[in-house]
């Protein structure tokens, strides 16, 4: 059973946001107490997050598919719905986010570092925050966004200081088995190793991390063996340490051909070539291990490799090794640029920027206009189109944008067809310039002239009043003489 996975596709979708309500405040003596809708809460997000404790995604390998709570409706009462809650994914650290396509998203290193990889949508505004002063009972309220749906690809690329690589049963697992506090399994047949493992090594003052990079044959650059599947591992690690076998079985193999077997796959692989290198040969408590190590070492010296002859079993020159790493990491660590605070870069839009693009398209012979931006398609998403209130709220918002100048000059005829978003998901329309949603017919979009008209009390009141002074004038006028 895997119990290791360091790759994954994983789908993720953000909460929706609540749908914003339509709601007039009644009680008794005041049936039109005004419009007391409330708006709809917030999407929750899909948050990948570094966790320490997590070493592998095998969680995700077997739930692939992951989704945050939606935001509540608005009620009314001015009462708000509740905001989604956010789902926090936690990765290992030195996991890379990519997309389909195999771009970058981001690089998750350090404890606590998160991306967003869904946003929540926004929750749609109640009547009563639509209510302004021209627009004084809203009878429609705006729906709330659908969260953002993503396919991403994780990949977990190993952030050690340390690492040991070469052939199968070189004796890799052993090694690490003795520097730090890891157990590996170990056996005596290829392939025994079919994870990375990690291991922590205190040397003097300095403290580092040590992998081991498991399944380097010849050709394992272009997929063979379990190679390509982990030379990814490689790319954090500071130091590379050759594991050499001077004790090997194959009588074609010997140490020099493996080590540039194995730095020949890791020139392909790329990326690699500034690494300091250390060449350790193994199996030196062998009789004819170390008549071999003593034959090669000549000629690894001679290309400019520091070479130690170590057996892990007898734990002979173990401590030499360990410090020389702690030396060369400890000046990897001193060469890296210091990090600095992430500075936060505003980018105001241009003055001129309208938001939106229009752009003339050939549909069938005919000519569709494709409006594109942020605000008019998420207005669009916005919009209850059932009601006409709110097609006419739409059409408002739409055209003090200048998206109807745009079209004329565009120009954009009575019955051409207009799209707003993209191909795959558009609102299309025939377009009517200034056209008036029917709710105009009855007064300016969200009057209600009941409002403006006095209540029957007040008015009897004031009919009465107007009665009594009409009867006061005559008396007065009444001259008896």
């Amino acid at each position: 059973m895997t119990t290791f996975v360091d790759r994954v596709e994983l789908h993720v979708a953000a909460g929706s946001g609540g749908h914003g309500c339509a709601s007039v405040h009644r009680e008794k003596f005041k049936p039109l107490g005004g419009p007391d809708g409330g708006n709809g809460g917030r999407g929750g997000d899909v948050i990948l997050t570094v966790d320490q404790s997590v070493t592998t995604l095998l969680e995700y390998h077997h739930s692939p598919h992951r989704k945050a709570t939606n935001g509540k409706p608005g009620e009314g009462g001015n009462r708000s719905g509740k905001d989604g809650q956010d789902l926090i994914l936690p990765v290992p650290d030195g996991t890379v986010v990519l997309d389909k396509a195999g771009n970058v998203l981001a690089d998750l290193v350090g404890h606590g570092t998160s991306f967003v990889a869904a946003q929540g949508g926004r929750g749609g505004l109640g009547n009563a925050a639509l209510a302004s002063a021209r627009r004084k009972a809203p009878g429609f309220a705006l729906l709330g966004e659908p969260g953002d749906l993503s396919d991403i690809v994780l990949e977990l690329k190993t952030v050690a200081d340390v690492a040991l690589v070469g052939y199968p049963s070189a004796g890799k697992s052993s090694l690490i088995s003795v520097l730090s506090a890891a157990k590996p399994k170990i056996a005596d047949y290829p392939f025994t190793t079919l994870v990375p493992n990690l291991g922590v090594v205190t040397a003097g003052s300095t403290v580092y991390t040590i992998a081991d990079v498991p399944g380097l044959i010849p050709g394992a650059s272009q997929g063979k063996g379990l190679g390509l599947e982990f030379l990814r591992h490689v790319e954090r690690c500071s130091v590379l340490v050759h594991v050499l076998d001077t004790a090997t079985l194959e009588s074609d193999r010997d140490p020099v051909s493996d080590l540039d077997i194995i730095e020949e796959e890791l020139r392909q692989y790329g990326g690699l070539g500034n690494r300091p290198r250390i060449v350790v040969l193994n199996k030196i408590d062998v009789p004819d291990g170390k008549d071999l190590a003593e034959m090669v070492r000549p000629d690894l010296e001679a290309r400019g490799y520091r070479v130690f002859e170590v057996s892990a079993v007898a734990h002979m020159g173990l401590k030499e090794l360990s410090f020389a790493l702690a030396d060369l990491v400890a000046k990897a660590r001193a060469a890296k640029p210091k990090e600095e605070a992430t500075r936060i870069v505003i980018r105001p839009k241009a003055v001129d920027d309208a938001g939106f693009t229009v752009t003339r398209e050939d549909a069938g012979g005919e000519p569709l206009f494709r409006v594109r931006g942020e605000k008019p398609e998420r207005w669009v998403r916005q919009t209850d189109f059932n009601n006409d209130e709110a097609v006419g709220y739409l059409a408002d918002r739409l055209n003090r944008l200048g998206v109807e100048e745009e079209l004329m000059k565009a120009g954009a005829r009575t019955g051409d067809g207009v799209a707003i978003g993209p191909e795959d998901n558009a609102v299309v329309f025939d377009w009517e310039p200034t056209a008036m949603a029917g709710a105009e017919m009855l007064g300016r979009r969200g009057e209600d002239h009941r409002f403006d008209a006095p209540r029957p009390a007040a008015q009897r009141r004031r009919d009465r009043q107007a009665e009594r002074d009409e009867a006061d004038r005559e008396f007065d006028d009444f001259d008896p003489f």
